[in-house]
């Protein structure tokens, strides 16, 4: 079976299948079950809690896409059963463009408004005065901080998701002038 060091950094998504298969957010929550460690269609049903039929026909959308692939088979009583895994260790999608939806912001707003009200969360929005050099360095820092962390996953422990976003909204004069 491929390690976590066989699995190529980064998976692009360029194609339209590709970004239809990671914009639906049950695909989402499948790769996150996928993300860490091997899953038949029967237990990816049960983590994400999908009725086995629809399991198996999202992850094959994720297989055709490849953004997952088999990594192992084994038989059992006869059947060949097929463990799944990501094909990469992250995936980056194209810019949305202008006033286009961002996949990943929604498929997170969607995961923490699921997520346990009485559970541990820190949610924060914070509003900053950047030069570009800081706005720069930020953003470095942030990605260096969720790779080291990343690194440190334990399969064993539960999912903990981190989603950040940096960016530099249109200032209230764009957006009134655009309204115009």
């Amino acid at each position: 079976m491929p390690t976590d060091d066989d699995l190529p950094e980064t998976f692009h998504v360029t194609t339209d299948e590709q970004l239809r298969a990671v914009s639906n957010l049950t695909r989402h929550r499948i790769m996150a079950v996928l993300r860490f460690e091997p899953a038949t269609i029967t237990q990816v049903a049960e983590r994400v809690g999908l009725a086995k039929g629809s399991s198996s026909y999202h992850i094959r959308l994720l297989e055709r896409a490849g953004l997952v692939k088999v990594v192992r088979t084994r038989k059992v009583r006869g059947v060949t059963e097929r463990y799944y895994a990501m094909a990469a260790r992250s995936i980056e999608l194209p810019d949305p463009g202008e006033g286009g939806p961002d996949v990943l912001m929604r498929h997170a707003v969607a995961d923490l408004e699921a997520s346990p009200v009485d559970g541990e969360r820190h949610v924060r929005m914070a509003h900053l005065r950047l030069t570009d050099e800081q706005f720069a360095e930020l953003g470095a820092r942030l990605e260096a901080l969720a790779d080291e962390y990343r690194e440190l996953s334990d399969p064993s422990l539960p999912d903990t998701s981190l989603v950040f976003a940096l960016f530099q909204p249109t200032s209230r004069k764009q957006a009134e002038g655009d309204a115009k």
